[in-house]
């Protein structure tokens, strides 16, 4: 190259001995160029030092390499629960392979909702990943309607039909309870999430369904509401002991919640797990560090955070159908239990 001319798409395609299109495809990360002819291109952007310009890329792919990450919770929530921090660094290591960035936005009233919508409309970013989703959130079907790509973490309901990543909440759940009910516990309370959420009502069916197995009747009364927060697992606790003081483990639906229940039992003088075992959900960084240390269900939230971007790059890049993927889970047995 000569002279102080910037290389253009023009001079890298002449080098390569390819078309402008073929280059933008290989810049673009298209599949539809073959090996040979990537790699030319390749060494020919290598030599020319050529960088393109995100600018002049979006007015001819109609791409901005920008995606939401929309999480519909206050800045003390997103701070507090493990989930989320896992969650962002996930997405976030993923997206930096694409080198697309990211917008994180919190939707906690009506002007961050607008401001949404405003970004949306005018096509600042090519999709969404929407976090914490409850079955009365309009958000989803406002993103379906304004046709921008939407990648769900977790799913409204059983009959979701936008793309989702999720953990398998209600086989972790079960899987929870059986091993309580193998080690001899027969009173086994649930802390449940919100029962708006999927998330919340399939790890309570996970609950009612290992006892099902076990030929026992599950007890409604051992069933307390909590929001994923440790002090909803504090009061949780309190209103289960109230109900059923001989109860002898519980199942708390999220780490956090069951670090509120063990706070409980620890004022009220029960021993865990002697008197009563616990069991939390998610293998956060807290399970390992409670007061005993707490069996749980790991789910792996940084790759539910990695596939989110795979599934949602798929759409925006090569104009993948929807998918909805379920990760497995795995009980993690520690001294609460």
């Amino acid at each position: 190259m000569t002279g102080n001319r910037r290389p253009t798409i023009k001079t890298v395609a002449a080098r390569a001995g390819v078309g402008r299109t073929t280059v933008s495809r290989v810049v673009n990360g298209s599949d539809l160029v073959s090996a040979e002819v990537r790699t030319r291109v390749l060494e020919a952007i290598k030599e020319l030092n050529y960088v393109p310009n995100s600018v002049a890329r979006g007015l001819v792919t109609n791409r901005t390499d920008a995606v939401a990450l929309v999480i519909p919770e206050s800045e003390s929530r997103l701070g507090s629960e493990p989930f989320f921090a896992a969650l962002i660094r996930g997405v976030s290591g993923a997206l930096t392979e694409t080198r697309t960035q990211l917008q994180l936005m919190l939707v906690r009233d009506q002007a961050e909702r607008d401001q949404l919508t405003e970004s949306v409309a005018t096509r600042r970013v090519d999709g969404v990943l929407l976090v914490s989703v409850h079955a009365d959130d309009r958000l989803p079907g406002m993103l379906e309607e304004m046709g921008l790509p939407t990648v769900l973490a977790g799913r409204r309901d059983a009959g979701e039909q936008l793309s989702y990543v999720d953990s398998d909440n209600a086989g972790g759940a079960l899987v929870a309870v059986r091993h309580l009910l193998h080690r001899g516990r027969r009173r086994i309370a649930t802390i449940t999430g919100p029962h708006d959420m999927d998330v919340g009502r399939s790890r309570l069916a996970g609950w009612r369904d290992a006892h099902a197995e076990a030929g026992l009747t599950a007890d409604e009364l051992l069933v307390e509401t909590g929001d994923f927060t440790e002090e909803s697992g504090s009061r949780a606790m309190c209103s289960l002991l109230e109900r059923a003081p001989d109860l002898d483990a519980v199942f708390a639906a999220s780490d956090l919640m069951a670090v509120g229940a063990l706070a409980e039992l620890r004022r009220r003088g029960r021993r865990v797990p002697e008197d009563v075992a616990v069991v939390g959900f998610e293998d956060s960084v807290l399970a390992r560090h409670t007061n005993p240390p707490l069996t749980t269900v790991r789910q792996p939230v940084e790759e539910l955070g990695r596939t989110m971007v795979r599934i949602l790059t798929d759409i925006t890049r090569n104009g993948a159908p929807r998918r909805q993927v379920t990760l497995p889970t795995e009980l993690v047995v520690r001294e609460s239990s």
